[in-house]
Order: C-alpha cells, then structure tokens, then sequence
C-alpha cells in the first residue's frame, strides 16, 4: 500500500540530543539539535484515542507519519507548531516492505 503524498502536509523536525562540553568548567550540557527537517502527516489523539492509547501509554496524544528513513530513534523528539514531544516508543515500520513510511507515537514534553 502506496503512502499518499498529500498525506505529508505538515512540516516536522525531527531532533536530537547532543552532548556539548563547557570549555571553562569541563561540564557537559545536552542540547536538543536538529536532525532532519521533513514533511510528514501529524495527527492529535481525539478524546476516545486518547483514553483507548493511554490504556497501553500513559502520555501518547498525538500520531506523525513520515517517509522511512533511518536513523530515527526512540530517544529523538519532534518539533511541530511550537511544540515539542517525545517519541513513545521505536518508531513503527509500514506493515508491507517496513522501508516506506513510519509511523512515530508522540507525547508532549511539557514546558518546564
């Protein structure tokens, strides 16, 4: 099954966490970089997907589907519309080849 391109409307940033050292105290500070900048679909929870994915995910309110690409990892987040979430989970391969698209289960990261 042929992933619709129309479908890929939102643009999303996919970032990811790099280790920087303090020049002056030897400390080292993550930092949240981009990865990759790319068109993908993104769908929030309605009401009812919400409680029936926090029966299996505690935080996972929202859905974006993207073209494969590897190197997409768990421990990344995604960056859409001012907001940030985390990915819930290994990103899920398409169910036909598992090199078309995947689908990532995101979770807000709240503001802090």
């Amino acid at each position: 099954m042929a992933l619709d391109a129309g479908k890929l409307r939102h643009r999303l940033t996919l970032l990811e966490v790099t280790e920087t050292q303090d020049s002056e105290t030897g400390e080292m500070t993550e930092t949240w970089a981009t990865f990759a900048t790319l068109w993908g679909s993104f769908e929030p929870y309605s009401t009812k997907d919400y409680i029936a994915a926090s029966s299996m995910q505690e935080q996972t309110m929202a859905r974006a589907v993207i073209r494969y690409r590897s190197g997409v990892t768990s421990g990344m987040r995604v960056s859409f519309r001012g907001s940030t979430y985390n990915i819930s989970g290994p990103p899920l391969p398409d169910p036909e080849s598992g090199r078309e698209y995947l689908t990532l289960m995101l979770a807000e990261v709240p503001n802090v």
